[in-house]
């Protein structure tokens, strides 16, 4: 029997937890989150997204069928036509407007995690850069949907971060979650058990990395 993206999670469960239950996370979904945290980790993923862009140019560069190809051109396409121009204007509401995005350093954290994404993508194949991606394009997706289901959990204008949860709950976003999820479980069912405990120290890693960005944000570190 193949491997499917679950057991990626599994080989790392607690990092895994970790990362979609993070302080950031829950005080996130309380409302109870700092605002300059919040703000912090809004520029910060601003830097983030024009690297995630750059990761689906260099999966197009990666990919040997059309169908991958379409793939990367639509993620790429969509990250640089509609979701860096939302993620602006969400900024904006928390009064960062796109000078002040242009001007930003990048903070230590956002540093390892984009260039390890890039640099797991280019030593490696397409699989390696989906799976260095997958905490965050599925993680997201994973961390509204557990928000969801959890009592201490506030909606409506009590939170002022309800706007985030329902990004990430949303069709769109849910819609694109499932569809990595189908992509990873195809290709992680072929491989073999060497080449899937590669794939788990990828995946590990990026995890790790995604834990220290949620408390890069909550520490309002550089």
């Amino acid at each position: 029997m193949g491997y499917r993206f679950d057991d990626l999670t599994a080989a790392c469960q607690d990092d895994w937890r970790r990362y979609v239950e993070h302080d950031f996370v829950r005080q996130l979904g309380a409302g109870s989150l700092a605002q300059g945290a919040f703000r912090h980790y809004l520029q910060q993923d601003y830097l983030f997204l024009i690297h995630f862009a750059r990761a689906y140019a260099l999966a197009a560069y990666k990919s040997r069928t059309l169908a991958d190809l379409r793939q990367a051109h639509e993620g790429l396409k969509a990250i640089v036509d509609v979701e860096l121009g939302l993620h602006v204007g969400y900024c904006r509401d928390w009064g960062i407007d796109e000078a002040d995005l242009a001007r930003l350093p990048e903070a230590k954290a956002t540093l390892a995690y984009t260039r390890y994404v890039l640099d797991t993508g280019n030593r490696g194949d397409l699989l390696d850069l989906h799976v260095a991606l997958a905490p965050c394009l599925i993680g997201y997706g994973e961390i509204a949907n557990w928000l969801n289901a959890q009592a201490f959990t506030v909606r409506g204008e009590a939170n002022p971060y309800d706007a985030w949860i329902a990004m990430y709950e949303g069709d769109d976003f849910q819609v694109a979650m499932r569809a990595e999820l189908e992509w990873l479980d195809a290709r992680l069912a072929d491989v073999t058990p060497a080449r899937f405990q590669e794939l788990s120290g990828v995946f590990r890693d990026a995890t790790r990395l995604e834990i220290d960005f949620w408390q890069m944000g909550l520490d309002r570190t550089d």
